[in-house]
C-alpha cells in the first residue's frame, strides 16, 4: 500500500521532534500530534515534562485546530503550566496537508522553572552586599512559595530539585518559621517544586 501524504509528512515530523528534542535537552519538552487521530494524538514526546504518554489524545489547542482551518498556524509564547505546577511557556505549531487541512501538530514546552532557578542563582553571584533577610511578606500564596524556593536553592547555590535531604529540612524550617506553610495546599505545591512525593516533605517537616 502507497504511503498516503499525511504518512510522509508525519514521518518527517518524526525526525524533526526527534533532532528538536536532542537540541533542546533536557529543558524542553517537544510533542508531535496526529490531528487526524484526535483520540489517540500524541505521536511521539521527547524529554517528557508533562507526564503524557504516545497515545494520549489531542490537547484543547489541537482540537481547536481540527475544528477550524482558519486557526493560527503558530501560536508562540504562551504561559503554560505543567501538571505538577511547574510555569511554563509553550509555543505550537500546526502542519497543513496539501489542501490547507490541519494534519498535525508539533509542540514546544519550556520548563521556565529551570530558568527562574538559573535567574536566582545568578542574582545571587552577583551580590556585593552582605546577606539579608528573605522578605516573604508580600507577594502572598501560592507564588510566593514558589520563589521563596528559589531563592533559598539559590542561597545553597543549587536547584530546588537538587536540594540534599538535610537542605530540604532546613528549607521546611525556614518555610514553617515564615508562616509559608500556612498556604493552602502548601505543602503539595513544596514537594512539586522539589520533585518529591508529599511524603517526603512531610517528613522532612517533622
Amino acid at each position: 500500500m502507497q504511503p498516503t501524504e499525511h504518512d510522509h509528512l508525519l514521518d518527517q515530523l518524526r525526525h524533526v521532534a526527534a533532532g528538536l528534542g536532542q537540541t533542546l535537552a533536557p529543558f524542553c519538552e517537544v510533542v508531535l500530534h496526529d490531528l487526524l487521530d484526535p483520540e489517540h494524538a500524541v505521536l511521539a514526546i521527547h524529554n517528557n515534562q508533562s507526564g503524557r504518554a504516545v497515545g494520549d489524545p489531542a490537547t484543547e489547542l489541537g482540537l481547536a485546530r481540527i475544528a477550524n482551518a482558519g486557526y493560527a498556524q503558530v501560536v508562540a509564547n504562551y504561559p503554560n503550566r505543567f501538571p505538577d505546577g511547574r510555569p511554563a511557556k509553550s509555543t505550537s505549531i500546526g502542519i497543513r496537508d496539501s489542501g490547507g487541512r490541519y494534519i498535525a501538530a508539533l509542540c514546544l514546552n519550556v520548563d521556565v522553572s529551570l530558568f527562574r532557578s538559573l535567574e536566582a542563582l545568578l542574582g545571587q553571584f552577583g551580590r556585593t552586599e552582605g546577606a539579608q533577610v528573605l522578605e516573604t511578606l508580600e507577594p502572598s500564596g501560592t507564588e510566593a512559595l514558589r520563589r521563596y524556593i528559589d531563592q533559598f536553592a539559590a542561597r545553597h547555590n543549587t536547584t530546588p530539585r537538587a536540594l540534599k535531604a538535610a537542605e530540604r529540612r532546613l528549607l521546611l524550617q525556614e518555610l514553617k518559621d515564615a508562616g509559608m506553610t500556612d498556604v493552602r495546599r502548601a505543602m503539595e505545591t513544596v514537594a512539586a517544586c522539589l520533585g518529591v512525593s508529599r511524603a517526603t516533605v512531610y517528613n522532612d517537616a517533622r
